[in-house]
């Protein structure tokens, strides 16, 4: 299409998301109303078991969608940022997360049907219409005034065979085929999703245990109301500290981004007398063709002229070069943050207390924003390198160094294909943390209602174990360093 590659996937899957999201909220009416058709009774067992089914479709249907409209959205950001802005662009991504899962949260402590009874008459009807509304409003902002890049400009894609067999033996090829760097992130990802899943999951139920410890304790025989009362209030307290977790999240990603030295820098115009044939150094920023997202061409030079003094702006990028940390990378920065969760989860051997615990909430948010920034980050910016080097060779124009190779190297530099096999690297050790959190809850979850259950404990130690291996697979990622100029030369560095 000559609007571009990724507006339909964004499109669909957003469109795609609403109708399940909106359907899963409104399930139970509209199979009363379509059975009460045939004329079935709305608390028949027949109406309750084919609204849990049909709550099943579209919860699977809803994670099909999120996942399509997810990648075609980090491909987006890929296509449309230069390299050099590629890290300032997914920082900003967490920063929206950050801001949407604050809301979010907050959402649960306000009385949305008695605000907006127009939009449904339970709490979660207004949360999924309030979604739903954003998500259009946003998707259409961003194919609206984003112009994408004409797919067709690239020649005709290949054409593959059709077949189940055939599409899974495209992505295993795919797989084979990745960069290394994307490779060596995906393996990161891996294991650090298996620490995750366990905390996402449970971290309320943990805060909520540790709240309902003292109560059970001092009254061992309580009734199954008395036991849901009790939980209940726990909940709520967990629910607090996952608002904490995402205001720590958010303002980390606020404020890591300035202490953290970016991988790439833009280059800098200099005056045409200096250099006629080329602009400004280029190690290890992002190297400019005529076809290089961000490149400067007529059309952006209209809206941001050539500098007419070399200290223009300095006053800020001095201000900003101060604020960062020398030796922190955002590799290292990512490494610290596998360190820093499984720390937290270990402390959990010492923490008796529902406030404690918030508190060690609080402190993972550190961690979530960098997990929401830098292993996209670090894809991202290695798709658009490779993008960039292919479009140079398609439109003549010669590279150097190792952009040149790299416009040779027959590896997978789709940002679509790599983005969705990123996906798969995190929505794959689900299954695994599943299976070993119910081997955990199996050997040591006391019953219901008694105090003293740490299984969920014992869940979040093995996600901090989970995460010391990410911080070793992390250690292996590559970094960019300054190479000869006119290129990019990338390394792998120690810690």
């Amino acid at each position: 299409m000559s609007w571009g590659k990724r507006k339909p996937f964004m499109i669909s899957g957003a469109a795609a998301t609403i109708v399940s999201l909106l359907a899963l909220a409104w399930t139970r009416d509209i199979v009363r109303g379509f059975l009460g058709i045939f004329g079935a009774e709305p608390d028949s067992k027949g109406v309750k078991v084919t609204a849990i089914c049909s709550a099943i479709f579209f919860v699977y249907t809803l994670d099909f969608a999120i996942n399509t409209i997810q990648a075609a959205i980090r491909a987006f950001i890929v296509d449309n940022a230069p390299m050099h802005q590629q890290e300032d662009a997914n920082a900003m991504a967490g920063r929206l997360t950050g801001l949407g899962n604050i809301l979010g949260y907050l959402s649960g402590y306000v009385n949305l049907p008695e605000i907006m009874p127009f939009f449904g008459d339970t709490q979660f009807k207004v949360l999924c219409v309030i979604a739903s509304i954003a998500l259009g409003a946003t998707t259409a902002l961003s194919t609206a005034y984003i112009r994408e890049r004409d797919p067709r400009l690239e020649g005709v894609p290949k054409t593959e065979q059709g077949g189940v067999f055939s599409f899974f033996r495209q992505v295993f090829n795919s797989m084979m085929r990745l960069p290394p760097q994307v490779r060596k992130v995906c393996e990161v990802q891996f294991f650090n999703w298996i620490g995750w899943f366990p905390f996402l999951f449970y971290i309320t139920t943990y805060i909520g245990q540790l709240e309902v410890n003292p109560y059970f304790e001092a009254n061992p025989k309580l009734s199954q109301d008395l036991i849901d009362k009790a939980w209940e209030n726990a909940t709520r307290i967990g629910t607090f500290a996952l608002l904490i977790f995402a205001i720590t999240s958010f303002s980390s990603n606020m404020l890591l981004p300035l202490i953290i030295i970016p991988t790439y820098r833009p280059l800098q115009p200099t005056l045409a007398s200096d250099h006629p044939h080329r602009i400004g150094p280029s190690s290890p920023s992002t190297p400019r063709t005529n076809v290089t997202p961000g490149g400067l061409s007529t059309s952006m030079s209209n809206y941001f002229p050539p500098a007419t003094s070399e200290n223009s702006h300095s006053n800020l990028s001095r201000l900003l070069s101060a604020c960062q940390i020398p030796w922190l990378t955002l590799r290292r920065a990512w490494l610290l943050s596998h360190i820093l969760f499984a720390c937290c989860m270990f402390s959990t051997f010492f923490i008796t207390t529902p406030t404690a615990a918030t508190v060690l909430v609080g402190v993972v948010g550190l961690s979530w924003a960098l997990t929401l920034w830098a292993p996209f980050a670090l894809i991202s910016a290695e798709i658009s390198k490779r993008d960039t080097a292919r479009r140079a060779r398609n439109a003549g124009r010669g590279t150097s160094g190792e952009l040149d190779s790299l416009a040779n190297e027959e590896s997978e530099d789709q940002a679509g294909v790599i983005l969705g096999l990123h996906n798969v690297a995190i929505a794959a050790p689900q299954i695994i943390a599943t299976l070993v959190s119910s081997a955990i809850f199996r050997l040591v979850q006391r019953e219901r209602g008694v105090a003293g259950d740490d299984s969920v404990g014992w869940v979040l130690r093995f996600g901090g174990l989970a995460a010391l291996v990410a911080a070793y697979m992390t250690s292996r990622v590559g970094e960019e360093a300054e190479g000869k100029e006119g290129g990019v030369q990338g390394e792998s560095r120690g810690v």
